[in-house]
Formats: C-alpha cells, structure tokens, sequence
C-alpha cells in the first residue's frame, strides 16, 4: 500500500490509523452499556485469538516458544490483563477521551519498570517528563481534595484508568525484553489473548448476565478494531524507529474526543484538557529530547575553547 513512500511518512500514517482503530475500539466499548468489563475484555481478546492462532499454526515454528520466554511472556500477559480490564472499566465510566490519556500514561510507567527490569537508569530529562505527567494526570483524574468538581463516583474510575496505564506500561516493559530475546510478535499477541480470555472466564461466571445482540456486536468490533490497531502500530514501528513516530501515538486522544463528542455528546471540560495538554506535552518533550533537538539549539553562555 506504502510501497514507495518514505519510512518515516508510512510509520506516521500507520501509527495515525492504529491511533484511530483504538479510539473506535474504546467508542465500541462504552457502547456495549452496562455489561461487565471482563465480557468486554473477553470478547475483544477472543477476536485476537481467531487472528493469531492460526498464523502460529501455519508458521514453521507452530507454538514453540524461545527458552527462557515463559516468565516474561506470563509476565506481560498478567499485567497486559489487568492494564485492559483498568482501561474498559474506565472507558465505560467516564470520558473516552480521558480515559484513553489515562491509558496513555504507560510509556512514563514503562521507564520506570525499565530500571527493575532491564536494568536503565532513567536520566533527569526522563524523570522531569514523568513528573509532569503525573500532575497532568491529577488534572483528568480531578480528585476533590485537591481540585473538586468531580465526585467520588468520577474519581474512582479515573483511579482504576490511571492503574490502566500504570500496568500497560509495565506489560510494554516485558514486552520489550521479550523482543529483545527475540520472541516472536504473533506468538507474544496470542499467548496474551488466550491468557486474558481464561483469566477472565471465572469473573464472567461470577458475573454473568444475558448479553444483548447489539452489545455482543459492540464487542466484536472492539475487538476487530483493536486487532487493526495492535497490526497496524506494529507495522509502523517495523517502518521507522519508535523515537522519530511515537508522539503522533497520542493523536487517538484526539480521535477519541472528537468521537465521543459525536456519539455520545461527550465534551472534555476544561480540567480534562489542561490535563491533556500538559500530559502530551510531556511526551513531546522527551520526544524532542530523544531525538536530541535540545542538542541543536545554540547555548551562547557556554563558551568553546579557542
């Protein structure tokens, strides 16, 4: 499709559409009504498992595994679970919008697990953009001890989006070591579909209650549209480097409010945006660090020796 077009421009556009899918798969969530999260979660992971399943099967390798993957690929799956059932029960609460940069959140997080994990030490730019992030977060989150506005019924669900974040970004942390180890992606996205399906079969019998046709229908698109989007992020990463792309990641927030607004007359208030903005840009910040644009900008004050 992208064939002649240059890397940097064919990562941006695919990371545009995956930006897009997963505003639409949260969109389908919040529509699927008052069913519980983890039939959401289960059905948008069985459709994950339809795709992957047979392409393990048709490859040579089938369904071994690299030694040594096992743990971080239960490791990234536990934590992936848990990041996706925080996320559906926040979209389902509150503002799609916020609780998609909530869930946004996980790249901070995944810097952090990265010190335990893999061993980096985050440097102070790194740790500035964190903080700051987290203050956005506060903003979106708005608890009443501190900003007021929104009630106890607000907060909660804006707590369980920020836990959301909290735990995709520690999942994208073994995510990384699985790469680094060389383990395959289709294996890795259908380990962790089937994890999340049997883990939540014990909560939806707990649970369970008659699902609609128009909900299950929801729920299969979310699933369809989040498939497109974990395909299509993957394809833009294999095109360009994360650190010249990943900002326009942040671009679903966008699709995600313009969605809401026209679906479900949702309207970001004031809070919400300062949040967003001071959230993104903190991850344009460390964007512009990493590809060291603070490096080209002239310092007078230091003076070169002649």
């Amino acid at each position: 499709m992208f064939k002649d077009m240059a890397p940097r421009k064919k990562g941006i556009i695919y990371l545009l559409i995956s930006a897009f899918a997963f505003a639409v798969m949260a969109l389908f969530i919040n529509l699927a009504g008052d069913m519980p999260v983890f039939m959401k979660a289960f059905f948008r992971n069985v459709v994950a498992c339809i795709i992957t399943i047979p392409m393990l099967i048709r490859s040579p390798e089938k369904f071994h595994m690299k030694k040594g993957s096992f743990k971080y690929l239960f490791l990234r799956a536990a934590f992936g679970t848990v990041g996706i059932i925080c996320n559906f029960y926040a979209i389902s609460k509150i503002n799609i919008a916020d609780a998609l940069i909530l869930n946004k959140l996980s790249p901070f997080f995944a810097i952090i697990a990265s010190i335990f994990v893999l061993k980096e030490i985050a440097n102070g730019h790194q740790w500035l953009a964190i903080i700051t992030a987290l203050i956005g977060a506060v903003f979106v989150i708005k608890p009443t001890f501190l900003l007021g506005g929104m009630s106890s019924e607000g907060v909660f669900p804006g707590i369980i989006g920020f836990i959301g974040g909290a735990t995709a970004g520690i999942a994208y942390t073994f995510l990384r070591k699985l790469s680094l180890n060389g383990e395959r992606k289709a294996l890795i996205v259908a380990f962790f579909s089937a994890f999340s399906c049997i883990a939540c079969i014990p909560f939806i019998i707990a649970t369970y209650q008659p699902v609609t046709i128009a909900q299950l229908l929801c729920c299969i698109g979310a699933g369809i549209a989040a498939c497109t989007g974990q395909f299509t992020i993957t394809a833009a990463y294999a095109a360009c480097p994360a650190k010249e792309i990943s900002v326009y990641d942040y671009s679903t927030v966008i699709f995600a409010a313009i969605l809401g607004m026209l679906f479900l007359g949702e309207v970001p208030d004031y809070l919400s945006i300062i949040g967003y903005v001071i959230i993104i840009g903190s991850s344009v910040y460390a964007f512009l660090y990493n590809n060291g644009y603070f490096d080209r900008i002239p310092k007078p004050w230091i003076k070169k020796d002649p």
